[in-house]
């Protein structure tokens, strides 16, 4: 069977093929504006308006308003919606770990369609989220990328074991903390307490990566497109402490 044929695999099924189905995503839509500085243009390829000065600024009076427990002002209902399923337009990637505890929107105050969110334990970068990233970058026209290391971080503290007592673990976590261990070994040298050290060291180390090994990226900081900061969360005082910009 022609892969770009029209002809459908099950009967009373839309007879939609590939060629169909790109003629239908690249289609024109109305344009209008969105939450967050988003510019809805012509097409599903809408971009955020945003400066990645812009983009950094919302997100540092977003969790201002977090901490100090200000009604929320993101956009989840029924409008907004329906806007989105028309197409994407976040204004920054948010690099994170899996924690409960950390969940991006609700420590930034944002809603729906703003954040292009990629997390694992310990908010590690591998080829999977490299991708990811580049995709929101490259594609997207994301500003602003952040990675947000916190407090009491399990999987760096995993690594310091591996490190401090060769401890080892079910399954693939061991394999999971190994990018975390370099972070650790840095982080020793640093004196204070070792984990909060490595957590910080850990979310530089992956920005800095990011901006050194990803053509996409080097390109839109070259052009001044984007923002890479590193930044660390406090559990208890849902503080975010910006540390480093790129």
């Amino acid at each position: 069977m022609d892969a770009d044929c029209d002809c459908c695999t099950e009967i009373g099924a839309p007879r939609f093929g590939r060629r169909h189905l790109l003629l239908r995503t690249t289609g024109l839509l109305a344009a209008s504006v969105l939450p967050g500085g988003v510019v809805q243009a012509a097409s599903l390829r809408a971009k955020t308006s945003l400066s990645p000065a812009d983009a950094l600024g919302l997100m540092k009076a977003g969790n201002e308003n977090f901490r100090n427990e200000a009604t929320a002002l993101a956009v989840n209902g029924r409008q907004r919606r329906l806007e989105l399923a028309r197409g994407q337009a976040p204004f920054c990637v948010l690099v994170g770990c899996s924690d409960s505890r950390v969940s991006p929107e609700i420590l930034f105050g944002r809603g729906l369609g703003e954040l292009f969110i990629v997390r694992n334990a310990g908010n590690t970068v591998d080829i999977s989220a490299l991708g990811s990233i580049e995709y929101a970058v490259g594609v997207l026209g994301v500003p602003l990328v952040v990675v947000l290391g916190h407090e009491s971080c399990g999987a760096v503290a995993a690594a310091i074991d591996v490190v401090e007592k060769n401890a080892s673990f079910p399954g693939v976590i061991g394999e999971m903390v190994q990018p975390i261990v370099p972070a650790v070994l840095e982080a020793r040298g640093q004196g204070g307490d070792l984990l909060e050290a490595s957590v910080r060291t850990n979310a530089r180390r992956v920005a800095k990566r990011l901006t050194s090994q990803s053509p996409v990226i080097k390109d839109a900081l070259t052009a001044g497109k984007v923002k890479v900061v590193s930044a660390h969360y406090g559990l208890a005082d849902g503080h975010v402490e910006w540390m480093q910009e790129i």
